[in-house]
């Protein structure tokens, strides 16, 4: 049993070691969505106190956020070995490239649930003026 601990403790350590070149864009992204989970539960509550509804945590919906983690972290992974293993030929950063737009879709809904919660227009010109230019760059 102790050597089976060993070798498993070593896979892991090897795999820990394996994506360490991408260790910045996992904790980016679970920054992002993270901050992004904690803002839509304010959100959530300031919403059903305007309208006079009771609130109550949902454990669905943290479920759903740590599924979404977890899914996420699998693309970065996903994304990296085919840079680095599959496609060695090319320069696409693909990590870098789904990494950052995971984090523009937080960030998005981050602006959203800042405007729920503070009431100001500063948040709504914030996500219309990154849709213009994200409008912009896809043209």
């Amino acid at each position: 049993m102790e050597n089976l601990l060993k070798y498993g403790w070593g896979a892991v350590a090897g795999a820990v070691a394996l994506l360490a070149p991408i260790r910045g864009l996992v904790i980016c992204a679970v920054v992002f969505v993270g901050i992004d989970f904690v803002t839509g539960v304010i959100a959530s509550r300031t919403r059903a106190r305007r309208a006079d509804l009771q609130w109550r945590f949902s454990s669905r919906r943290a479920w759903d956020t740590l599924y979404k983690l977890i899914f996420v972290m699998a693309g970065i992974v996903l994304a990296w070995l085919l840079d680095s293993v599959v496609l060695t030929f090319l320069s696409l950063h693909l990590a870098k490239v789904f990494t950052g737009f995971v984090c523009g879709v937080e960030f998005w809904s981050y602006l959203e649930n800042a405007s729920d919660i503070t009431g100001q227009s500063l948040f709504r010109a914030l996500r219309r003026l990154l849709k213009g230019r994200v409008d912009e760059g896809l043209r």
